[in-house]
């Protein structure tokens, strides 16, 4: 390794923590020295690079690829004109702009968008909206938020309160956190018909959670179609439908977290299309900037937007700092045009396509348990953990970056990955699967 490499290595190991990590006994990393269409640029330790293919998206948001002409080229426009302002009595054309569009292409109900600086804090945002619209409809028992388990929705409090309590990232906080209800995780399986007896069973059992606690609930909140970080589980849009029903039959609001599904990676694009139903709220971020800034939104009913408005304090009680920033709404703007100016079903269902045969060997070996596909998702869960290290490296000396988590293997490529990138992916995977076992 080379001594600039080593020194840099050594100072972030005393200085930085990384997502989940311990700072006594860090997960290796490695120096990133630049990004190019699908590929990293990896400093190989003895002054070369090593590239490769960047199967996550950057946890899921880099859709379009690094160094994009298009989202480059929108971001130099809007910082020679400024970079930010704040948000309090002032207001700017890429915000009103993207406003306009989010509200164009999400569906119909949606029509008010309040801008946030991650998908967990338009999470916050979106249980506190749920929280003033009842107390506005003057039911202030409605405290509490109705989920099910195997759910991920972020990790500051109110976002964590949702999360699964026991097979979560978050069980460390019990006791600490709100105490929401949770209904049982829905079947597994994206293509199960409502009249599946499972899911009939599942439904029977929420009808019953929610008949319970209809009058502490204030909302139900759910991952449509795909539960990300709680399991990268699929299930199906008529659970979607169930839930939607109990929602108006009980007076709930539905706020569906679309921060890892929106914007095509489930294959609509956004995964409540699937079930052909409507939010009263709605959380996006991620892929929303195409990567580029941390940028995410609530979007919200009008119903909505005025009842609260007309409740006590008149207000939505939130406003952060970098609230709508230039940059972001403006990159935000391009990678939404960007995405809809393609035939990007079409590449999903590709892609899709592409995962399935790359993956579908892995299968066969042992020590696997699953495999599954939902759009540009692919996911090998294995019955055990991951040996992060091990699997990471075996992978990587294939060609492929990926960040496994718990027992599974997965990838969430870019849009713009060609089919022999979709291909490399998947045997990559596979073949460093193998290897292990």
């Amino acid at each position: 390794m080379s001594q600039s490499v080593s020194r840099w290595l050594q100072q972030d190991s005393e200085l930085l923590w990384h997502p989940y990590s311990s700072l006594t006994e860090p997960s290796p990393v490695r120096l990133v020295r630049g990004a190019s269409g699908v590929r990293l640029q990896l400093d190989d330790g003895a002054g070369g690079v090593v590239e490769a293919i960047d199967a996550m998206s950057s946890w899921w948001c880099m859709i379009h690829g690094y160094r994009n002409p298009v989202l480059d080229a929108a971001l130099h426009s809007q910082i020679d004109r400024f970079s930010h302002v704040m948000f309090g009595g002032l207001t700017h054309e890429p915000a009103i702009r993207l406003a306009e569009r989010l509200v164009e292409i999400t569906p119909e109900p949606l029509r008010h968008v309040f801008f946030c600086d991650s998908g967990s804090v338009s999470v916050e945002v979106a249980i506190k909206l749920a929280l003033q619209y009842q107390v506005a409809r003057g039911h202030n028992g409605r405290t509490r938020m109705l989920t099910v388990r195997g759910g991920y929705h972020g990790d500051t409090f109110a976002p964590m309160s949702v999360c699964d309590p026991v097979n979560g990232m978050h069980s460390l906080f019990t006791g600490a956190l709100k105490e929401q209800v949770f209904g049982p995780q829905p079947p597994s399986g994206f293509d199960r018909p409502a009249d599946d007896p499972e899911l009939v069973v599942w439904a029977a059992a929420m009808a019953s959670v929610a008949a319970r606690h209809r009058d502490e609930v204030a909302a139900i909140i759910v991952e449509p179609v795909l539960q990300g970080a709680g399991g990268m589980y699929p299930y199906s849009p008529a659970c979607l439908r169930v839930l939607r029903e109990l929602a108006d039959e009980h007076g709930f609001l539905l706020i569906l977290d679309e921060i890892a599904t929106g914007f095509g990676r489930t294959g609509t694009l956004f995964g409540s299309e699937h079930a052909g139903i409507d939010p009263d709220i709605l959380c996006v971020g991620k892929a929303l900037t195409g990567g580029y800034l941390s940028l995410a939104a609530m979007l919200c009913t009008t119903d909505v937007a005025h009842t609260v408005s007309s409740g006590p304090g008149g207000a939505l009680m939130h406003g952060p700092t970098f609230m709508a920033n230039p940059l972001a709404c403006a990159v935000a703007l391009a990678s939404i045009d960007l995405l809809l100016s393609q035939d990007w079903a079409t590449r999903v269902g590709e892609i899709s396509r592409g995962l399935a045969a790359g993956l579908a060997p892995a299968a066969e070996l042992p020590g696997v348990k699953d495999v599954r596909v939902l759009g540009a998702v692919g996911v090998v869960q294995l019955a055990g953990p991951v040996d992060l290290p091990r699997m990471t490296d075996a992978v990587l000396r294939r060609g492929v970056w990926v960040r496994p988590f718990r027992d599974l293997v997965y990838t969430m490529p870019p849009y713009v990955c060609s089919d022999d990138e979709v291909a490399t992916i998947g045997a990559a995977i596979t073949e460093a699967i193998a290897e292990g076992n």
